[in-house]
């Protein structure tokens, strides 16, 4: 809800708020989430506004749970296939927990027609908890038990960010710049405690489970064998930009560039107590503080035909640090470096709404970060990674009743420079042999995907604001790991539903619209991802038929 604050106007508020409670497809699995968002905004006069937002989200439940054996989900096992609903975790120790809260401030100042100066503050403050069971070891000789391991982590990260910009218009003959002009500054402070026990977990009947037998212990006391690993680490970003648009007739062309600064101090430790022994734990410690600068830079053209035909290109370069992303051994990885390249057209069709876009692209960078599935928490180093593909798309309101949206995308990502080599398994955790990682695609990403739907509002004189739709999505295969292990295979689902506006019933009704909808109306069993490792492959399911209703009322 909103309003005015004083009479005149000059002061306004709004306040959002949420609240969310759902299962989900997976037993002992929910989703909550409440949050409030309000704002104010100041005209201190004229020329100059004062924005204030504030933001808190608690999510006591994420909604995320646990994977399946791929023996029994991507394969049959020994009676078939895992239920979708099946949870091989437990209930009384699944965790995923977090909150976030965030103030801003946006403040403007026009110094005339043509000048004006801009600035945003943010601070973000964070934290989540996680506490869960993953399965380990493989599936045993009986084609029922998995061992399983536990982990609990935390994690903080406060962040402070300022942006101050001059925004220029100049107006030169024909010539139209928009000129900007800033400097930032970022420090994030992002700590994490992680804790394994490996050793005291029951294993689990996949076909039979057992719950609330589980009591993991993390702490050095225990006579099991326990992992724990700690980071703290502080980052800063500084940096001053630039940014010119030209606009000449038909012709627009962007230039762009940003010189970075950028360093950080972590300290990370690693602890293990082997099972059994009463030895005080080791423990290894690095302290780092490793800077860099980079200086980035874009430019690109659009020409606007008058027959509706624009081309375009673009090329530009990338620094981004990756917060929070630490090796199993301590250590941080890298800021993401990359350089991309984008040619495409857009046409508009003379005298109709349909717009035709194809685009093609190249993107090379460096120090892709991956997750390490064999260490939950913990993120791996991919090295040189491109990415080329295609895109097309089609959006057409063919008439004032019958929509249609469609596209289709080749991506292809493939590391392209590196010298890990990485062990290929079988889906039962056979070891297959040691392969180069170069040349190999990216584990999970799909190369071809194709997604169409089309909207149809019946005639209005007879089903009075009723309307119905269809959609099909299309997910090629995809590889478990870098290792191309094995694939996990491709699907294709479809999506129903209908809407209704209730102001073709009556114009009391105006605002008033109902939407019911089912996606995969087939209940196409499907996995929607794969990792492989020693322990054997481990599978996520994709979400089965669901039928969702949505009443809305907007005055």
């Amino acid at each position: 809800m909103s309003d005015k604050v004083t009479k005149s106007g000059n002061v306004k508020y709004r306040i959002a708020a949420i609240g969310v409670t759902q299962g989900t497809q997976q037993d002992y699995v929910h989703y909550k989430r409440v949050g409030v968002l309000p704002s104010l905004k100041w005209d201190i006069d004229s020329k100059t506004s004062l924005t204030v937002l504030g933001e808190y989200m608690y999510t006591p439940e994420e909604g995320l749970g646990g994977q399946v054996p791929g023996i029994g989900s991507l394969i049959p096992g020994k009676y078939g296939y895992v239920p979708r609903s099946r949870f091989l975790g437990d209930p009384n120790v699944h965790q995923l927990t977090d909150s976030e809260a965030d103030f801003e401030y946006q403040f403007l100042h026009k110094f005339n027609k043509k000048w004006e100066f801009q600035q945003t503050f943010r601070y973000e403050d964070s934290w989540s908890k996680s506490n869960q069971l993953y399965l380990r070891q493989g599936l045993q000789d009986d084609g029922e038990t998995y061992p399983r391991g536990a982990w609990a982590g935390q994690a903080f990260q406060k962040t402070l960010g300022l942006d101050s910009r001059v925004v220029g218009h100049i107006d030169t003959g024909p010539i139209k710049q928009t000129i900007v002009v800033g400097v930032d500054f970022r420090r994030i402070h992002w700590m994490q405690d992680l804790a394994y026990d490996t050793t005291t977990i029951p294993s689990i009947n996949v076909w039979n489970p057992v719950y609330y037998n589980v009591s993991p212990c993390y702490s050095f006391t225990c006579s099991n064998r326990v992992i724990q690993d700690n980071v703290n680490e502080t980052q800063y970003q500084k940096g001053i930009y630039f940014q010119d648009q030209i606009k000449f007739g038909h012709l627009s062309v962007i230039l762009g560039g940003r010189q970075d600064w950028y360093n950080y101090v972590a300290t990370t430790d690693a602890i293990t107590k082997t099972a059994g022994t009463n030895v005080t734990p080791t423990s290894t410690r690095t302290n780092e503080n490793p800077s860099s600068s980079k200086f980035t830079w874009r430019a690109g053209f659009t020409y606007n035909f008058d027959f509706g035909l624009t081309p375009y290109f673009s090329y530009a370069t990338s620094f981004i640090p990756q917060d929070g992303a630490f090796k199993y051994n301590g250590e941080a990885i890298k800021p993401l470096t990359g350089a991309q390249y984008e040619v495409g057209l857009k046409y508009l069709v003379p005298h109709t709404d349909v717009l035709l876009t194809a685009a093609a692209y190249d993107i090379k960078e460096n120090h892709y970060e991956i997750t390490d599935t064999e260490h939950p928490g913990k993120e791996m180093d991919a090295g040189e990674v491109t990415s080329k593909g295609v895109e097309l798309s089609a959006h057409a309101n063919i008439t004032k009743d019958l929509h249609l949206t469609a596209s289709y995308t080749f991506n292809e990502t493939r590391v392209a420079k590196s010298d890990t080599m990485v062990e290929r398994y079988s889906i039962y955790g056979t070891e297959l042999g040691e392969v180069s990682e170069q040349g190999k695609y990216i584990g999970s990403l799909p190369r071809n995907m194709v997604n169409m739907f089309v909207d149809y509002t019946l005639p209005r004189r007879i089903f009075r604001g009723l309307g119905v739709n269809f959609g099909a999505r299309y997910l090629g295969w995809t590889y478990a790991d870098n290792a191309q292990s094995y694939k996990v295979p491709a699907y294709i689902l479809f999506d129903v539903g209908a809407h209704m506006d209730f102001e073709n019933i009556s114009p009391v009704l105006k605002g008033l619209q109902a939407r019911l909808a089912m996606s995969n109306i087939a209940n196409t069993r499907y996995v929607s991802a794969c990792g492989s490792s020693d322990y054997g492959g481990t599978c996520t399911y994709g979400q089965a038929r669901r039928v969702y209703g949505n009443l809305s009322y907007s005055w």
